[in-house]
């Protein structure tokens, strides 16, 4: 910031967010409406190929609203509620979580007990052949939203209960409207585009240490185009108040500090060199001991 201060003028909200959202918050329910007298292979497969990855950009547009980008950090509680609402195609209420636990992510990362994004002893000690971490990486969203219960429960708070309340709420009105199979859609949709598939690829690219001694690491490929840039992933937790849609510009502005980091080029070759290569595995995280900053 020294060096470059313009990068302080990309910092605050995306005024093009709230938008591309809502359109693919309607284009799920248009497809809700469109899937409800498919066979139930059709189902599955229309999850899989095109539902499962809006919802999984859906969690992505989550991430970066949690972060104050749609609003700005002066309308906070606007930030929320949006959130809830792109949370709806994804059938399950977490984006009011996700804010809670996220913000641990920044502050303490790689802090044993503190960032929920690390796998436990457990994960890191069954799945270890290839065979384990390719159920390991079906199974990543289950583990994803039940591990902070285990490591790190926290309180519920008002805004969960307000998300949970509204999700299932919607939930049960388009199984009213359109019937069972539109819900399984929407669900089966986030849980398979969130475990084995291309776009999960950045689950295990953003911070698993594929070289000794770097633990971040970023993404410049195409799928960035779906994902809100996530795989910016240096850049993103450089400046976390940048909005996603801009971070390329971060990079292009200060490209001395980024051109000689290792990057990624492949989700899909991420995902294939967890579950391949004997030396990564859900243990290959750094971890760390954090004293807890005070509020």
């Amino acid at each position: 910031l020294a060096k470059y201060p313009e990068i302080k003028t990309l910092m605050g909200p995306d005024p093009h967010l709230k938008w591309i959202v809502s359109g693919m918050v309607f284009t799920q329910f248009l497809a809700c409406y469109l899937v409800k007298d498919l066979s139930w292979k059709w189902i599955f497969f229309w999850a899989y190929a095109f539902g499962g990855c809006i919802n999984h950009s859906l969690t992505l547009a989550i991430h970066d609203i949690s972060h104050n980008v749609a609003f700005g950090n002066k309308q906070a509680k606007w930030n929320r509620w949006f959130a809830i609402f792109a949370n709806l195609p994804v059938g399950i209420p977490y984006s009011a979580s996700f804010k809670k636990y996220h913000i641990d992510h920044h502050r303490y990362l790689g802090g044993d007990s503190l960032d929920v994004d690390i796998p436990t002893d457990f994960e890191g000690w069954f799945f270890c052949t290839p065979l384990r971490k390719l159920l390991w990486l079906f199974l990543q969203p289950f583990f994803y939203s039940l591990r902070p219960l285990y490591v790190n429960p926290k309180a519920i708070t008002r805004m969960e209960i307000f998300n949970a309340i509204v999700q299932f709420s919607v939930d049960l009105t388009i199984y009213y409207l359109w019937g069972l199979k539109p819900v399984i859609y929407l669900i089966a949709g986030t849980i398979l585009c969130m475990g084995l598939h291309p776009i999960s690829g950045h689950f295990i690219a953003e911070h698993y240490m594929f070289l000794k001694g770097y633990e971040t690491y970023s993404y410049y490929g195409p799928l960035n185009w779906l994902t809100f840039n996530v795989g910016y992933h240096m850049e993103h937790h450089d400046f976390p108040s940048i909005p996603g849609s801009k971070l390329p510009v971060v990079k292009k502005i200060a490209a001395e500090y980024y051109d000689n980091l290792p990057y990624h080029q492949s989700w899909i070759r991420v995902l294939w060199d967890f579950v391949f290569d004997d030396s990564i595995s859900p243990y290959s995280r750094v971890k760390r001991k954090c004293k807890l900053a005070k509020e």
